[in-house]
């Protein structure tokens, strides 16, 4: 991938580890600094030697991104040691309880919504005016095709999050139309990542229920996968100059194992009150 972000800050959460890392690490190979954001400074340590070793500059900062004071020192670090942030990539993810409702532990359910689409709130808050400023940014949100599967059992968390994800991308992308700073959700593919091996343990654990996620698990490691490396090039695709116009969007990996769904048109806004 062709693109050169020499002097672009980058900002990339879930780092520690997964699809979260890897993109870390190819936007340090392509000339960005990046900020790492994990819950484990062990995972972020070896997200930084990894950059390093490819003559990349990263700066690990541990937080919970999912409140408003891991965000608030994710913020002041980055404000004081590395500058204005250009890129924010928001990766950071979890599945959540493979429950029925009626089942789930509340806790982790609203858990599954902080992390997945309060926290990627919270960092667009803190870093999009910067951007504005600077009248150039790139936000990239990971979402996920489950937010766009029909509704089925089990999957509520996780997929109610993504939805929030989705829209809430949308309005960020309205507002910031004519200032240079763009905002889109992708779809990173089917890896066979840490999620994976989870969704696969307690699928393997339930009964009738879980099969379709059982079949799933079956497919992906038949399969091998998506590589993460499409997910990024997606990514770093979005970096460039000829990405300006792209807003607002849900995108997908190139030739990816599951074909794109269609996810939503530009609306054609009828609302009574706003004719004449």
């Amino acid at each position: 991938m062709n693109v050169d972000l020499t002097g672009r800050l980058a900002v990339v959460t879930g780092a520690g580890r997964g699809l979260g890392r890897q993109v870390a690490v190819g936007l340090a190979t392509h000339g960005a600094k990046v900020a790492l954001v994990a819950r484990s400074a062990e995972q972020l340590a070896e997200t930084a030697r990894m950059i390093a070793q490819h003559g990349g500059i990263a700066q690990a900062i541990p937080a919970d991104v999912s409140t408003l004071d891991g965000v608030a020192a994710v913020t002041q670090a980055v404000e004081e040691r590395l500058g204005t942030v250009s890129i924010l990539v928001n990766a950071a993810g979890v599945f959540g309880p493979i429950r029925l409702i009626k089942d789930s532990d509340p806790r982790r359910w609203i858990e599954t919504l902080l992390i997945n689409a309060a926290g990627p709130y919270l960092l667009c808050r803190a870093f999009v005016g910067g951007m504005i400023q600077s009248q150039w940014g790139r936000i990239v949100n990971v979402t996920s095709a489950a937010a766009l599967h029909p509704p089925g059992r089990l999957n509520s968390a996780y997929a109610t999050s993504k939805v929030a994800l989705n829209q809430f991308t949308r309005h960020l992308a309205a507002e910031l139309d004519g200032t240079g700073v763009t905002a889109n959700v992708i779809h990173p593919g089917d890896v066979k990542t840490d999620m994976w091996a989870y969704i696969r343990d307690e699928a393997e654990r339930m009964g009738p229920e879980a099969e379709a996620y059982r079949a799933w698990v079956r497919w992906v490691d038949q399969t091998g996968g998506d590589p993460p490396q499409k997910a990024v090039d997606l990514v770093l695709r979005l970096m460039s100059e000829q990405a300006a116009s792209i807003t607002g969007q849900f995108l997908w990996i190139e030739d990816g194992l599951q074909p794109p769904i269609p996810s939503w048109e530009a609306p054609a806004d009828p609302r009574p009150w706003q004719e004449g």
